[in-house]
């Protein structure tokens, strides 16, 4: 009997319920992802793009091109002029109520203004769960390059505290001894300035090249060290080391007639020397592939000598935000007008009330934004309050976002869109939110321990055994069980990699 494949088209019914962010919404999950330094130049682009919306500081209302900081030489030391790359001058802004009332398409304007902060094509779910940006942060990718060095411990405590100090540009404007200070004061680190100008050499060796120098010229010679040695390559190091100030001030006539080359001579090594990265911080941006960002932490903690743990939030050069009173009163106006309104007064109006309402949700959204961010870290400081104490990371509890969300009575994703690309300072040092979060381990009839615990445990085990014999990740293992942490070698072997422990053969 011969099979028949018949292929029918229904038609049914199916009721399916979804969630669609509103623009404010999308506006407030943008905002709350952005750490500290990024919502500064938010800011900025708003009070640029929304004439009603104002700044407290007079000055943010003045100058408010978002690309006004293109055309300043930020970064570099006195005397030095703008370098590089100029752009072209700010155009004039113009009156934006009379150039916008030929453009208004209608009351919705809102919601496509803010329609970039997802995709259109996405849900409303996908929208709510999408993380803007990478977590690889500029301290990260510095950070995975020091775990490729072999450092002692107190060589490391010394290269976090550098990588934590470069500013925005990736230099280091503290002096050796200053940093040799403050190590030996707020983390009991008592070094050299030798100890600290070695361990400054090896992070100035770390890419980008040109990281971790203190001056503009110092940031080029270490750049042009890392070139070919050429007859180029030394002309290019003379200019910079022997006739900088005539390199800033771009008097490339002089410069010629120091190095005594010929025009087309001069022209190759000016054309090599406009290669070179001014502010190598901005290729390591907090988000990469994004605006550079520097380390800046979005929360400051202190824990006094009573063990009471205080949190700020970092407020930066954030300005006091309001609805301008023009606009608020204009769109009363024409509001409360006795007679009835023109096509044009109409369009005013939509334009006015569109702009308000506008300004108002922005700062709501930073409102909401700020009170979220405490919540948060009030929940992790009292989940961890020893640590903040003691700064013992070996007191760090076993901790998930989870756990932090059921707290704040808050979604997981919000948890982790205020901890994503966020810092704390602590008296310790500065750490990435998800530094305060781990896993735990379970041991029968006992509290759940963090894995910082057998990290730290591991580690003394190594620290402990015999050069001569060093221990098996087998070993260890064992070890560990007689302290109470039953470990399996696979797993030993993962925390010590972890830890930058290298294997038994190579700790001989």
């Amino acid at each position: 009997m011969a099979l028949e494949n018949r292929l029918t088209q229904e038609q049914a019914l199916i009721q399916q319920q979804q969630q669609r962010l509103t623009a404010q919404q999308l506006l407030q999950v943008k905002l709350l992802e952005m750490p500290l330094a990024q919502l500064e130049e938010n800011i900025k682009v708003e009070l640029y793009e929304n004439p009603a919306l104002e700044s407290a500081n007079p000055d943010d209302n003045d100058n408010l091109d978002p690309n006004a900081s293109l055309n300043e030489s930020d970064g570099m030391a006195d005397g030095e002029e703008e370098d590089f790359d100029t752009q072209s001058e700010r155009e004039d802004r113009e009156d934006a109520l009379d150039s916008a009332l030929d453009s208004i398409d209608s009351d919705d304007r809102m919601a496509s203004d803010y329609r970039a902060y997802g995709d259109s094509n996405q849900t409303g779910a996908e929208q709510e769960e999408m993380v803007y940006g990478d977590t690889a942060s500029f301290y990260d990718k510095l950070m995975e390059q020091v775990s490729e060095e072999e450092l002692t411990d107190d060589e490391r405590q010394i290269m976090e505290y550098l990588i934590g100090s470069l500013d925005n540009d990736g230099f280091l404007r503290s002096d050796v001894a200053f940093i040799s200070d403050n190590l030996a004061i707020y983390q009991g680190l008592d070094v050299t300035e030798k100890d600290v100008q070695r361990v400054l050499q090896i992070l100035q060796g770390f890419d980008p090249a040109g990281i971790g120098a203190s001056s503009l010229q110092e940031c080029l010679l270490l750049q042009i060290a890392r070139r070919e040695d050429s007859r180029l390559t030394r002309r290019m190091r003379k200019v910079i080391r022997n006739f900088f100030d005539d390199f800033t001030k771009k008097h490339w006539e002089k410069i010629r007639q120091h190095l005594k080359v010929t025009e087309y001579e001069a022209e190759e090594v000016i054309k090599e020397l406009r290669k070179l990265n001014p502010r190598p911080g901005a290729s390591l941006g907090e988000t990469m592939g994004r605006s550079a960002q520097q380390v800046t932490p979005d929360f400051i903690i202190d824990t006094d000598e009573n063990g009471i743990v205080t949190m700020t939030l970092n407020s930066g050069e954030l300005p006091q935000l309001f609805i301008s009173r023009d606009f608020e009163q204009q769109m009363l106006g024409y509001q409360n007008s006795p007679k009835s309104l023109n096509r044009m007064e109409k369009e005013a109006l939509l334009y006015t009330k569109e702009k308000v309402e506008r300004a108002r949700g922005y700062i709501e959204a930073i409102e909401r934004r700020r009170q979220t961010l405490t919540l948060t870290m009030q929940a992790i400081i009292k989940m961890q309050h020893k640590y903040f104490v003691d700064g013992d990371e070996s007191d760090l509890v076993p901790m998930t976002m989870t756990d932090i969300a059921d707290k704040i009575g808050m979604d997981v994703s919000t948890v982790s869109r205020v901890c994503n690309a966020k810092y704390a300072e602590t008296p310790w040092g500065i750490f990435k939110l998800r530094h305060f979060f781990s896993s735990g381990f379970s041991v029968a009839g006992e509290e759940e321990m963090s894995n910082r615990k057998i990290k730290a445990a591991l580690s003394d085990i190594v620290k402990a055994e015999d050069p001569k014999h060093p221990l098996s990740d087998d070993s260890i293992s064992k070890e560990l069980k007689k302290q109470g942490f039953p470990v399996a070698r696979r797993t030993v072997a993962k925390y010590r990699e972890a830890l930058g422990i290298p294997v038994a053969r190579l700790r001989k």
